[in-house]
Formats: C-alpha cells, structure tokens, sequence
C-alpha cells in the first residue's frame, strides 16, 4: 500500500470511528486529518503545517459574512418580522387550496431568503402557523409536513451562509453568482411544495380562507415593505457592486436591529442571550473550517479527489450516471450530516468530477447545496425536521408518512436542477456574473 492510500485510508476511517463513537464533526475532522498528515510528513512538519493551515482555513474575509448573517436570523427570528412576513403572503396564497398551508409556503420562502437560516424558518413561521391551522381543522402532521418541507428554501434562495461556506472551499468562486443562481432552483423547490400541498388540502377539504379585502391587502403590504426592504437592501447592494456580501452582512444586522426595535417587539434584555447563540453557532460553524482545512490539505497532497475519480470514471464514462452516483451519495450523505462540514468534506473530492464533465463550479454548488438541505428535512440528524416536529408539538413518527409526497417532488426538482444547467446558469449568465 503506497503512501497516498494509506492517508486515505486513516483519514476516512479515523473520520468514521470518532463520528460512530459520538465524536464532534471538527473534531473527528481534524484529529483524522492530522494523523493522516503525520503518514506523509515528520511530526514536527505534520504539526507546523497543521497549524498553518487552521489559519489559513479562516483567513477569509467572506466568512466574516457567516457570523453576521447568523445574528441577522436571530434577531429577526426575535423581532416581530415573520409576522409581517406571514401576513404579507396571504396576499399571494389565501386563494389557493389549503390557503393555510400554502401561506406557510410563502412565508418560509420569504422569511428563509432574509435570515439565511432553514431552522429559523421552521422555528419562527411553524411557531406561528401551527396554532392558527391547527384552529382551521388542519391535520396537525400536515401542517407539520407542509412547513418542514419548505423551510429548506431559504437555504438556496440568498442569502445562503451554506454558498458562502461553498464559495470559499471552491475557491474562485463567485458568492454573487452563486446567490443568484440559488434563486430559482429555490423558488422551484417551494413551488414543487405548494402543488403537492395544494392536492392534499383538496383531498382532505382545506377550504381557501382568502377574506382580505383590497384595503387590507393595501395595509398589510405598507407593513410589510420595512421587512421587504431587507432583501432589496442586501442583495439589490451586492448586484450593483455597492457593498460585499460581507459587508451587507454588517448591513443586515444593522436594519434587523433598528427593525425590530421600531416594532417593539424585541426585548432589549434578550439581546445578551442573541450574541451568545450567535457565537455559540458561529464558533461550531468557523471551528469546522478551520479543522476542514487540515483535511483539505492531506486529500490535495495525496490526490485523493483524482483517486476518486478514476474509481468512478472506471465504473462508467457516462456522465448522467456518473451525476446520478454523486448525487445519491450526497443525499445519503446529508441524512446524517449538517451541510455545512459535507460542503467542507466534499466539495474539493466531486467538484473537480463535475468540472471535467464540462460542469460550472456554480451549478455544481447549487446542487450540492440542494442534496444537503434535502438531508436537513430527513432522519436520523435533520435539523429542521426535528424543529419543525418541536414547534409543533407531534413525533417525527406521525409526520414522516405526510412528508413522502413532498420528498417525491423536491427530488425530482434536483433531477431537473441537475440535468438542466439553465435553471441555475441562466440569471448569473444574464447579470454577466458568469463568463
């Protein structure tokens, strides 16, 4: 066994033993990544460049964004601003079958593409709607379902901390263009949710409970522009080359602050315990690129990403089975891991592959990006399942069998998403993002 094999071989398996006995991510991570480095390389120069690389791993001013955009999502998910947004989306929902369920929908879309954050969405719009559906006679697992299935959108429509993580890894990669090609591979996702809710709410006789007036859809929209504003703001400043998505990030927090204190709705002494989750989350998530990093190093310098594609490519030379593979690898993937670490893990092992099947980093990292949110709705991690299950008050158990139908139709979304560059190229292209 040659050198290069072997660093493969405790990299992996070192990673899959720390995560079997219930070791941290960044931990098993780096401890793996060190040790296969100490296979190739003297201790003293295993450790100087362990070091050097934990550095560099974070030496990145678009991640200054993640954090920011973090505390963003929960100040908003604290200020008053989902309901303004729930209210602003029975405008354009209330007429449809399970006018309910079809307003979460909306809502989550809406709310997602501010705060940047599944969980925040599943957390903030199903702790609103769930009450009001459960009082209309809605299936408690349907409405459940309903939210845990769109909440997800929010990871594709920008602002994404995930497609910055990605745009990092990749390297010369646009966060620009990586959020607008994010924006219809997500809106398609929500949509693909609002058809399949829509038929159930017609079997199961949710009628449409559209009772705004012309004068009431005027009101709540004039209440809604402030929260609006929010998304014309950070990314109409992005597109027109005003401010970074790091500094929009700053930006963000700034207005959500100011928002959300204009609402009244934000208890001031909340704030102390907003700054604490937010650096309790950023640190997990900043920990992990640095640690990733380590590893990044060890599979560049033992090529274990052209390994792997040799094995692949030795499987088959036929491209939409060689996408299919990853795919499914990266679906069963996000079952058990959060997308931030598999976006670190294995973006340098399969984007190399898609690019030499002719593929741009930023479709590939739009569908990276989708398999992941898919495994953040299913079990056994699935964060925004089991948020989704806790707002409202029912096991994942009685919810999973609701959810089959909405799986059917997000997975087909990726096929197309996949196998169809335009639905991802087509306004990067048009904005000139993309050469």
């Amino acid at each position: 066994m040659d050198a290069a094999t072997f660093a493969a071989l405790i990299l992996f398996s070192g990673t899959l033993f720390f995560l079997v006995i219930g070791a941290p991510i960044s931990i098993s991570v780096g401890i793996s990544s060190f040790a296969a480095m100490l296979s190739i390389l003297p201790a003293q120069g295993a450790m100087v460049t362990s070091a050097q690389r934990l550095f560099v791993g974070l030496d990145s001013f678009a991640l200054l964004a993640i954090p920011f955009f973090i505390l963003a999502g929960n100040i908003m998910n604290n200020g008053g601003i989902a309901i303004r947004l729930i209210n602003f989306s029975k405008i354009f929902s209330g007429f449809l079958p399970g006018s309910l369920a079809q307003t979460t929908v909306v809502s989550n879309m809406l709310f997602g593409s501010i705060s940047g954050s599944g969980v925040a969405s599943a957390a903030a719009v199903g702790g609103i709607m769930a009450p009001i559906q459960k009082k209309e006679g809605y299936d408690p697992a349907f409405s459940t379902a309903v939210n845990i299935a769109s909440a997800p959108t929010g990871m594709l429509i920008p602002p994404s901390n995930t497609l910055i993580v990605y745009a990092t890894v990749a390297g010369s990669v646009s966060v620009t263009a990586l959020f607008m090609g994010g924006y219809l591979p997500g809106i398609l996702w929500g949509l693909g949710v609002m058809f399949v809710a829509g038929i159930m709410a017609k079997r199961r006789g949710y009628t449409m409970k559209h009772s705004m007036t012309l004068a009431d859809c005027f009101k709540v929209s004039i209440d809604a522009i402030p929260s609006l504003s929010l998304i014309v703001i950070v990314i109409g400043g992005i597109i027109g080359g005003v401010f970074t998505a790091t500094e929009a990030s700053a930006i963000a927090v700034v207005y959500a602050l100011v928002l959300s204190l204009a609402y009244r709705a934000l208890d001031i002494k909340k704030i102390p315990e907003i700054l604490l989750s937010t650096a309790k989350m950023s640190a997990i998530v900043i920990f992990m690129l640095a640690t990733s990093s380590i590893m990044s190093w060890v599979m560049a310098f033992t090529q274990i990403p052209a390994l792997i594609a040799d094995s692949l490519i030795s499987l088959t030379d036929n491209p939409i089975i060689i996408l299919l593979i990853i795919n499914v690898v990266l679906l069963f993937i996000g079952t058990f891991m959060d997308p931030t670490p598999a976006v670190l893990i294995f973006t340098p092992i399969f984007l190399p592959i898609c690019m030499n099947l002719g593929m741009d980093p930023v479709q590939f990292g739009i569908i990276l990006v989708f398999n992941l949110s898919l495994g953040t709705i299913t079990p056994p991690v699935g964060p925004i399942l089991f948020t989704g299950c806790k707002v409202s008050g029912i096991s994942i158990d009685d919810v999973i069998k609701t959810l089959l139908p909405f799986f059917l139709v997000i997975f087909v979304v990726l096929m197309l998403v996949t196998f169809i560059p335009a639905i991802s190229m087509t306004i990067p292209e048009m904005m000139g993002l993309i050469k």
